[in-house]
């Protein structure tokens, strides 16, 4: 399986670096710079294509990414950002301060607004769900993205705070969904 993903474009909140999680946020305006790196990730994503699905999560600055890349996103709920809870709208140094070295070595057993092992189930769920398929596009959200690249790489999340995906950035993995599967079943 292959599987590209895209993290959403900037927005407010991530140049103020507060935690958006479920919080609705619209994208920033296009700057010169980010409408060259859009048609440089969209060189890389021509030489990708055909895929078989272009997915977004449920909240809107994933869609108006796509749609900014040319791309009619398919909805999936599977997709939605980590729920930060009480730490959505605030600086994301001050949920790190406040949780210490368990965000970066064991992010696994937190409780933010949601378990974060729920996180890791939804991430399987998905690749169940899509285990027929072999080339997809996801735009989606950084903790999604970091705790996906974990799980493929290590076979859990609890490296995910330690991997760095930044607004707009591309990254493509190519894995054998299986594995991943049969591991969690």
């Amino acid at each position: 399986m292959q599987i590209t993903l895209i993290r959403h474009l900037p927005t407010e909140w991530n140049v103020k670096t507060w935690l958006q999680g479920r919080q609705d946020i619209d994208i920033l305006p296009i700057t010169e710079d980010i409408q060259h790196k859009i048609e440089t990730n969209q060189q890389h994503l021509k030489k990708l294509s055909p895929f078989e699905f272009v997915l977004a999560s449920t909240l809107k600055r994933t869609h108006q990414t796509a749609q900014l890349y040319g791309m009619d996103a398919k909805t999936d709920v599977l997709l939605d950002e980590l729920n930060f809870g009480r730490f959505e709208g605030r600086p994301k140094g001050n949920m790190i301060s406040e949780l210490g070295v368990s965000w970066l070595e064991n992010p696994r057993e937190l409780v933010l607004g949601e378990r974060i092992v729920k996180l890791e189930e939804r991430i399987i769920n998905f690749l169940k769900k899509y285990k027929e398929s072999n080339n997809i596009l996801i735009f989606g959200h950084g903790s999604w993205i970091r705790a996906f690249i974990s799980l493929v790489q290590y076979g859990h999340i609890n490296q995910m705070n330690q991997i760095s995906v930044h607004n707009n950035e591309c990254n493509t993995l190519t894995f054998d969904e299986n594995n991943i599967i049969e591991r969690f079943s």
